[in-house]
């Protein structure tokens, strides 16, 4: 064999390198995986973002109920009968409670009014007009705190108890009252974590102890 014919016969022998392309199949597959796995991502950041969310409004909301609540028992403490000669409790309930206070310090006895409206608790303020001095008119309200869940909860917002530590179980016999507990259930989004806060507090009537 001579050199040409040797030099041929190498170069077809030599091996050659062969293009090769996905398949339609394999485009699909990997296309597949890439779409779940960016669901997946996309999935996680969504669900972070929303409890992150919820965990801030949730300490938000808490952090004005519990103002809500200090105002309220601070009001509580300073009870005392109305300018027109009103027993300084005018009514109570599980979730209302309405009695007379100088909220302002301005020697005007203001009625002041607690209740739950839906899940907001809300403070109405109504002040003394006329002479004789009475209470007409629809006052002021104020919201104190919302998300509230007493109802869902089937828990009261405030318990009356006498002197002795008994509760006062007739919201009829409120002259027996000396002593006011407040429980206040905070929650923005009952079904996501986290879950419900309760806010306690207590208020002794200095003007009306024994």
């Amino acid at each position: 064999m001579n050199k040409r014919s040797l030099h041929v016969s190498l170069i077809a022998g030599a091996p050659r390198a062969v293009a090769r392309g996905l398949t339609l199949i394999e485009t699909v597959v990997s296309v597949s995986l890439f779409t779940i796995i960016m669901s997946v991502i996309v999935s996680s950041i969504l669900f972070f973002y929303r409890a992150n969310t919820s965990s801030l409004e949730q300490a938000y909301q808490i952090d004005n109920a519990r103002r809500g609540v200090e105002f309220l028992v601070r009001d509580l403490r300073e009870a005392t009968h109305g300018d027109d000669g009103s027993y300084p409790i005018a009514n109570i309930a599980s979730t209302s409670i309405s009695f007379y206070s100088d909220i302002d310090r301005d020697q005007d006895v203001e009625r002041i009014t607690y209740a739950l409206s839906g899940t907001t608790l809300v403070r109405t303020t109504l002040g003394p007009s006329g002479s004789p001095p009475s209470y007409t008119g629809a006052g002021t309200t104020t919201s104190v705190s919302v998300y509230v869940r007493n109802l869902e909860e089937n828990q009261p917002i405030f318990r009356y108890y006498d002197t002795d530590g008994i509760e006062v179980a007739s919201y009829s016999d409120f002259g027996r009252v000396r002593f006011v507990s407040v429980s206040l259930v905070v929650n923005v989004l009952p079904i996501r974590a986290p879950a419900e806060f309760t806010l306690k507090s207590s208020a002794t009537l200095r003007n009306l102890r024994d």
